[in-house]
């Protein structure tokens, strides 16, 4: 081949990269429209006021007279106690948040926050319909709530996939900031995976795009008109937009409202380690002056290793790194906090980790947080095969305490199984006051799916006397 020959060759190459490089690039042909995810998001996204009744409860409150003796009592308080009890009334609670319709039928997915200890629930709709709103199921872990409405062919919002947003996407979020109906404001999605530790499961989608007080439980929308988050926070100095926000992604959202739906509590499975992202170890282990090689500085280091968890079956152990689940890489907690709440007890992953900067592979059987692979449910008060009721003005004057339910009825149950009889005053399980029937319902539920299902009760019979019993509530 002549120099000439060589020359023409060596520009038409030239040339062909050229035109493959600018067909790769995507062209950008104006502003991006958001208008058709507006319209498709507005009408689904729906106001939640949130009232709390005022209520009558017992409180401590200091002795004023700091144990000064008083023995007929003329300062309202016989004796030398430190402590007074007293009876307050609360005031009426009323707030606000936002809520995104998820199918025609009424459910609706919110933040837990916006819906916790309401007493009544009101969902008003884009075109001012109004709805009584009954709580399906929460979770805190992730500031997640359920609630359902009674409606047909209401205007609901297609769920996207949150997996496959982009850093620089375009998103509007939706909602009611400042009580101010059907508010859309437009930005990008600044990051992925933020942890703020806020929640115990987050991997938050971090966006430019203003979330404001109000705007909790809203929508965050991609170009197509798809929900992929459910905004939850906003970071500020000053208590209002001062540059991010921050939502939960779909991948997680799915997870929770199946379960909440299937099971009444999510069935979370758990690796049972403690962990931090390399690059924060690495930096804390340089802070202290010391030197630190893991073979990577992307993964999730174990710190610990919890005995009888999935982690232990499998072999991991404290210094190792996971650096991939299922094939799909980890650079850190938050990453792999969210491939683990789309798992569910039972379930095996394929877990890649350095074992003293040794590559090395392990198959895992995930376990719930009660270290079994069983359907975690909620119990209620029947599990306990008891019948109470509030104890009487007489009974404190008699036994000298403010509150407690007495058990009227025992039946076959877990009461009975450790000897609790009729006539027994419950005042405090698991060191929480029983002041009312929905306190023991609550402590009961909250047990029922905690790492330790079991109630430690405090009490006094008639006779004065004054007893502990434990109660587990698995079998």
């Amino acid at each position: 081949m002549n120099k000439e020959k060589l020359k023409k060759s060596t520009c038409a190459l030239m040339m062909a990269l050229a035109i493959s490089t600018a067909q790769a690039a995507p062209l950008v042909e104006g502003p991006v429209d958001l208008t058709y995810a507006a319209e498709k998001a507005v009408p689904a996204v729906v106001h939640i006021k949130y009232v709390q009744n005022s209520k009558i409860t017992t409180v401590e409150v200091e002795d004023p007279f700091g144990g000064f003796f008083d023995p007929f009592g003329f300062f309202g308080n016989p004796g030398n106690g430190q402590k007074q009890q007293r009876q307050v009334q609360t005031p009426k609670r009323e707030a606000s948040g936002s809520g995104v319709i998820i199918s025609p039928d009424g459910y609706i997915v919110t933040n837990n926050h916006v819906v916790e200890g309401a007493d009544e629930l009101t969902v008003t709709l884009n075109d001012n319909r109004e709805f009584s709103a009954r709580i399906i199921g929460t979770d805190k872990t992730t500031d997640l709530a359920l609630v359902k409405v009674d409606g047909k062919n209401l205007p609901s919002l297609p769920i996207g996939d949150s997996d496959k947003l982009k850093i620089g996407e375009w998103v509007i979020a939706v909602g009611n900031p400042f009580n101010l109906n059907s508010t859309v404001t437009a930005g990008i999605v600044s990051a992925k995976a933020r942890s703020l530790y806020a929640n115990g499961v987050e991997s938050f989608i971090q966006t430019d795009a203003a979330i404001n007080q109000g705007n909790s439980g809203g929508a965050l929308v991609n170009t197509q008109g798809e929900l992929v988050g459910i905004n939850a926070m906003l970071y500020s100095q000053t208590g209002s937009y001062s540059g991010y926000g921050f939502a939960i992604p779909t991948t997680i959202m799915n997870k929770v409202v199946s379960d909440l739906k299937k099971y009444g509590t999510v069935q979370r499975a758990v690796l049972a380690i403690q962990g931090s992202d390399v690059h924060r170890y690495i930096d804390s282990q340089k802070a202290k002056g010391n030197e630190v090689d893991l073979g990577t500085n992307d993964g999730v280091y174990i710190q610990k290793v919890e005995e009888g968890g999935a982690g232990s079956d499998a072999g991991l152990e404290e210094g190792d790194v996971i650096t991939a689940v299922d094939g799909k890489k980890v650079t850190k907690m938050a990453e792999l906090q969210e491939i683990l709440a789309n798992k569910r007890p039972g379930d095996q992953v394929r877990i890649t980790y350095l074992h003293k900067k040794s590559k090395k592979e392990k198959t895992v059987t995930l376990k719930n947080s009660q270290g079994t692979t069983d359907v975690v449910k909620t119990a209620d008060l029947d599990i306990l095969g008891a019948n109470f009721r509030e104890i009487t003005d007489d009974q404190k004057k008699q036994l000298g305490i403010n509150y407690g339910l007495e058990v009227i009825k025992i039946n076959k149950g877990k009461l009975q199984d450790e000897g609790v009889a009729k006539g027994f005053i419950i005042q405090k399980v698991n060191d929480e006051p029983m002041k009312t029937i929905d306190d023991i319902q609550k402590v009961v539920k909250e047990a029922s799916t905690s790492k330790d299902p079991v109630l430690i009760i405090q009490g006094i019979y008639p006779t004065g006397k004054k007893k502990y019993f434990a109660v587990p509530l698995s079998d």
